[in-house]
């Protein structure tokens, strides 16, 4: 491990501008960020001593973090007794997860992965058991863990196309790592399979994907105001949710000429970063659209055609009040996509790009039950989304199709807890 770690502190600070322009521009919570190399305050470490955590689980960013918090609040339910630490890489992720921490749950930054940052972690922590969600393969975090005699799972575990290939290639170095592992909870039969091509003794279990338990609560719309953005009266609202470079132009596009039909349609665009508010606005300005920016908190002089939510920790109350929701990193060249769970449980009538490499089974699922719109060039998006706007009862089929997809694939939580259960006991 002594290579790896030489070779992480390079890595890091190449990567460093990056992660300081992306704390400074990116929302969320900061508060405690130092955590993440290793300088916890003497209130959180004194709380963590006291707190004998006995399961820690990390996760990256606001979607897996979404899963964890429904893992926590199932597992909470089944032993009362547990007392679970959470981590986060992400700000955003950190404010989800501290609006929504479930009772008996303490929350850190996820130290980097260099050896004496996260032995100091696990000194506070002392977990009896790590829990990484999804493929967030760590060899320092993993390989200290085990040498402390702490059992380690990989939970609502997938391995995407473009990492198969990587992790292959690498597999005598993965399947060291891997092999320290006591359970890996893989979302699909494609996903075990491509585990147990870097091992064939990797302990790999299906049970599908905890996306499909998460639950969404009564959402409250009222503080959008967007009768100060879009102006009084009826109106139909198209959602562009967690896009890309280069789709808000695409959709921007796709908006216009649903407008020469439909004058009541209304656009809003969240894009997955923020921070690129600036440039987004420069896109909208050459294709000609009245807009506001959420972030700049200021008041319309008159109703503008579209709501640039440059903001973080909104889309579920956006996602909430829309009409028709098109999910980005799926159109305009992207290929990866972004979880459709989230509108699907909503009872949105969701248009994505026919190909979605990290989001396959989910994509599959819904298709199955025509609860979803693929479209694969500009003209098909703009189609399908008059299709939408002119037939309300199509969006609605189409929207409840959709969330009785995901009912028919809950399970994966109670699958992966009782497995957790029988590592703390054995």
């Amino acid at each position: 491990m002594i290579p790896y770690n030489i070779l992480f502190v390079f890595g890091f600070l190449l990567f460093a501008p990056g992660l300081l322009w992306k704390l400074v521009f990116r929302g969320g919570r900061k508060k405690n960020f130092a955590e993440r190399f290793g300088f916890f305050s003497k209130e959180k470490r004194d709380a963590l001593k006291n707190f004998g955590g006995d399961v820690w689980i990390h996760s990256v960013s606001v979607g897996e973090t979404q899963s964890a918090l429904s893992m926590i609040r199932a597992w909470g339910a089944k032993n009362p007794a547990r007392r679970f630490v959470l981590s986060t890489t992400t700000t955003t992720a950190q404010e989800l997860a501290f609006k929504n921490l479930p009772p008996g749950t303490a929350l850190i930054f996820c130290p980097i992965d260099f050896v004496f940052v996260v032995r100091r972690a696990l000194r506070l922590i002392r977990p009896r058991l790590l829990v990484i969600f999804e493929t967030e393969i760590w060899p320092s975090m993993i390989c200290e863990s085990a040498s402390k005699g702490i059992q380690i799972a990989l939970v609502n575990a997938r391995i995407s196309d473009r990492s198969a290939r990587g992790y292959e290639r690498f597999a005598f170095f993965f399947s060291k790592i891997l092999s320290k592992i006591q359970v890996i909870c893989v979302q699909s039969e494609n996903d075990a399979g491509r585990f147990l091509r870097i091992s064939q003794k990797l302990p790999v279990h299906v049970c599908g994907n905890m996306k499909f338990d998460q639950s969404v609560k009564e959402i409250d719309t009222a503080g959008l105001n967007l009768d100060e953005v879009f102006g009084a009266g009826d109106r139909m609202l198209i959602l562009a949710a967690s896009t890309h470079p280069g789709e808000e132009e695409f959709i921007g596009k796709a908006f216009l000429r649903t407008r020469e039909k439909h004058r009541n349609a209304k656009l809003i665009i969240v894009p997955r970063h923020a921070e690129r508010g600036i440039f987004i606005a420069a896109k909208l300005k050459k294709l000609g659209l009245s807009f506001s920016r959420r972030s700049e908190g200021k008041k319309t002089d008159s109703p503008v055609d579209c709501l640039l939510a440059d903001t973080t920790g909104e889309l579920m109350k956006f996602i909430a009040a829309s009409d028709i929701v098109i999910m980005g990193k799926s159109l305009a060249g992207h290929k990866e996509g972004h979880n459709l769970i989230e509108p699907a449980l909503l009872g949105k009538p969701i248009i994505t790009g026919g190909v979605l490499t990290n989001f396959r089974f989910i994509l599959q699922a819904l298709i199955e039950e025509d609860g979803v719109i693929t479209v694969f060039d500009f003209d098909q998006l703009c189609a399908e989304i008059e299709k939408l706007a002119a037939i309300p009862d199509l969006r609605d089929k189409i929207g409840e199709n959709a969330r009785r997809a995901v009912k028919k694939h809950r399970g994966a939580v109670e699958k992966t807890v009782n497995l957790m259960e029988q590592l703390l006991q054995d």
